[in-house]
């Protein structure tokens, strides 16, 4: 069944259940009150970490989170691999302030079902809410683009697209500043294994040093 909002507001539709999960407590109260506009929707829990989003997924009463890129924990490409091996019924739309050229291809060949940045209007979050809870995916029409183009060619790819999911999350990371050690503990990796990620990085993309590394990311603009 096709829905649109009229249905929502005639209050045809079933409530869809949501999960909010952002480390900031203004964020989770802002989107709080997008939702409570929605006569179709229903915030029924919050997390602020990758594992709160684990451990409160495990619940049958939850539809569609809507998970933040850059919570402490699990990053949230580990966090997603684990839900749809865990949960794979539960819909994931990504709430972002990186734009889509940055994270948004990962996140939907990692499962999302759609990826939006905080920049959009309370409406096109609903939309895409709708969308991603009956099963489609919700892209812009700039990621669409994107999405073919990357089908098309590897040949104009970034280097840091060419990067493993893991690999681009130590490059974000390292972009931002966070030392091995922080880098370690945030993604439940030892420090050895963060300096070998590190290796292959400045290896896969023809640098020399964590200076080139974190100047790289800056100048791309995808440190977290």
């Amino acid at each position: 069944m096709i829905w649109s909002d009229q249905n929502a507001i005639d209050g045809k539709l079933p409530v869809i259940r949501l999960l909010i999960a952002d480390d900031h407590p203004i964020v989770r109260e802002g989107l709080k009150r997008i939702v409570a506009e929605c006569p179709d929707m229903q915030v029924v829990a919050e997390a602020s970490t990758g594992e709160e989003v684990l451990s409160i997924s495990e619940s049958d009463g939850i539809d569609v989170i809507l998970l933040d890129i850059s919570m402490p924990g699990p990053g949230f490409l580990e966090v997603m691999r684990a839900l749809r091996t865990s949960r794979s019924e539960q819909r994931i739309l990504v709430l972002s302030v990186y734009p889509e050229d940055q994270y948004a291809v990962r996140a939907l060949r990692a499962g999302a079902g759609g990826y939006l940045t905080k920049e959009n209007s309370p409406q096109e979050l609903a939309k895409a809410i709708r969308q991603v809870y009956r099963g489609g995916k919700y892209v812009t029409p700039s990621l669409a683009e994107k999405l073919a183009f990357e089908l098309e060619s590897d040949a104009h790819r970034q280097p840091h697209e060419t990067l493993s999911d893991r690999e681009y999350q130590v490059l974000c990371r390292l972009g931002s500043g966070d030392t091995v050690k922080a880098i370690a503990s945030n993604l439940a990796l030892s420090p050895k294994t963060v300096s070998t990620y590190r290796a292959r990085i400045l290896n896969k993309m023809n640098l020399k040093t964590t200076a080139d590394l974190i100047r790289y990311a800056v100048e791309q603009g995808i440190a977290l």
